[in-house]
């Protein structure tokens, strides 16, 4: 069984009060030891507390979780092995992300000084962070596309390029940020404007059906005589 160690102080209080690295990582190694547990790594964290956490992008400032999550997405791993939970965490909301983080790649918690403890237990303030979390995750993705959306009007607007696929009668090139007018699609954009003040009442897929039958008129009598070829 592959497994990995965390370990955690957030201050020098804590170490003199029995949480010393050098303590929890020696727990750690004489546990898998005992259990028969491969110990692929012991990732740590020095003067952080449980709790932090970038607000803004729900991410967890620790240099050595974050590095153990980025194991665990390339490795399999069993269980992440520590002296307590509260290695891990300090707050709900850290804790339902690190718990979020471990279920999606399969991963478990063992707890040293919590030998009952699972993330598959039904706890039901877990239910309620996990909730939570779920809506901040939506209302951050509404929020991103909504300031998208905004920037890509005013931009329109300015007459500017908004991103996407090129409108019919442009084209962007590779690395410019202005559209330019395609040259063989030029004269059919012109022709429809023009078909449509003739028939005036005719539907847009009509007006499609027109454009797809000058597009293979031109492309007939300009690969015909040599002038264009798309």
């Amino acid at each position: 069984m592959n497994v990995v160690g965390y370990i955690r102080v957030s201050t020098q209080g804590q170490a003199r009060d029995g949480y010393s690295l050098k303590y929890q990582e020696d727990e750690i190694n004489a546990y898998c030891k005992e259990q028969g547990w491969n110990l692929i790594h012991i990732f740590r964290d020095e003067g952080i507390s449980g709790a932090k956490l970038n607000e803004e992008a729900l991410e967890i400032d620790r240099v050595g979780l974050q590095e153990m999550l980025a194991h665990l997405s390339s490795v399999q791993v069993d269980f992440v092995v520590v002296l307590n939970t509260s290695r891990l965490w300090r707050s709900d909301i850290v804790k339902g992300l690190i718990q979020r983080e471990l279920k999606k790649y399969g991963c478990d918690i063992k707890s040293i000084e919590q030998p009952m403890y699972s993330i598959h237990k039904k706890d039901p303030n877990d239910f309620l962070v996990n909730g939570l979390m779920e809506l901040l995750d939506q209302y951050q993705r509404l929020e991103i596309a909504l300031k998208l959306t905004k920037g890509r009007n005013k931009k329109a607007k300015e007459g500017g390029y908004a991103g996407g696929r090129a409108t019919f009668g442009y084209i962007k090139q590779k690395g410019e940020k202005e559209l330019k007018i395609h040259n063989g699609h030029a004269e059919v954009v012109k022709r429809l404007f023009e078909l449509k003040q003739i028939h005036k009442k005719w539907s847009l897929s009509r007006l499609a059906e027109a454009s797809t039958e000058l597009l293979s008129r031109d492309l007939y009598i300009r690969t015909n005589t040599g002038k264009w070829q798309t």
